[in-house]
């Protein structure tokens, strides 16, 4: 005969019990991971801008970022640091590295 014995009543209910246990917190867990957080609704009036508004602040960005790109200003006037036009600053570039002069 054999030595082992029947699994009791108790031990199967605790086993039983953990297998469960452990599937919920695993499923709590993708839950928590994997539910997208979803934004608020979009109330008007609020500080949400509209496509036409959206559209007039990107173009004064850019005509901004034209000006700054294409004029010229101190940056550090104490270290004689200026902004040069970008077409400026390549043909200083290039003169300089035709030159042999390395900075």
């Amino acid at each position: 005969m054999s030595d082992a014995a029947a699994p009791s009543k108790s031990g199967l209910t605790l086993t039983f019990a953990a297998a469960i246990g452990g599937f919920a917190i695993f499923v709590i867990i993708l839950l928590v991971a994997y539910l997208p957080q979803r934004p608020a609704p979009l109330v008007p009036g609020t500080s949400a801008k509209t496509p036409a508004e959206r559209k007039d602040a990107l173009a004064e960005l850019r005509a901004h970022e034209a000006t700054v790109a294409g004029g010229y200003a101190w940056v550090d006037q104490s270290k004689g640091v200026v902004r040069l036009p970008i077409d400026r600053a390549i043909e200083l570039t290039l003169r300089d590295l035709a030159a042999g002069r390395k900075k």
